[in-house]
C-alpha cells in the first residue's frame, strides 16, 4: 500500500540548505519514502511559501527533483480550502499557510512532516511528526 507524506515548507528548506541534523533526518526520510515506493505530496502553497523566501523557479524545481518525479504528486488548493483555512487560522491563532497544510494533509490521507509547533494547535485536523520520528 502506498503511503503519502506531506512535507511542510520548513522540511523542504532543511533538505535544500542541508541544515545539519535536521537536513540529514529529512533527507533520510525522503530516501526511505522513495525506497518504499511511497509518495511525497506538495501543494501550490508550498511553492508560494518558497517563492516568498526568495527561492527561484529553478531552485524549486531542483529541490523537487531530489524526490524523483515518480514519487511526487501535486495536490491542489480550492477556494473552499482557503475559506476553511481562514476560519481555522483565526480561531486557532495559526498562520493561514499552516491551516492550509493541515487541511490538505487530512484531505489526502497523508502524514504531515514538520517541526513547526503551530501544528500542535491543529492536532485534531492532522497529527504532525518530525522526520526522525518516521525513520
Amino acid at each position: 500500500m502506498t503511503e503519502h507524506y506531506y512535507f511542510d515548507t520548513s522540511i523542504w528548506i532543511d533538505i535544500y540548505d542541508k541544515r545539519g541534523y535536521h537536513g540529514e533526518a529529512a533527507k533520510k526520510l525522503m530516501e526511505k519514502i522513495i525506497m518504499g515506493d511511497h509518495l511525497i505530496l506538495y501543494s501550490d502553497i508550498i511553492i508560494l511559501e518558497l517563492k516568498k523566501l526568495d527561492f527561484s523557479e529553478q531552485e524549486i524545481l531542483a529541490l523537487f527533483k531530489i524526490a524523483k518525479p515518480d514519487h511526487m504528486r501535486r495536490v491542489h488548493t480550492s477556494k473552499e480550502h482557503i475559506e476553511q483555512a481562514r476560519k481555522l487560522a483565526k480561531e486557532r491563532d495559526v498562520p493561514l499557510g499552516d491551516a492550509l497544510h493541515a487541511l490538505l494533509t487530512r484531505e489526502n490521507d497523508a502524514q504531515l512532516v514538520s517541526r513547526d509547533r503551530d501544528f500542535e494547535k491543529l492536532k485534531d485536523i492532522t497529527i504532525t511528526k518530525k522526520p526522525e520520528d518516521l525513520l
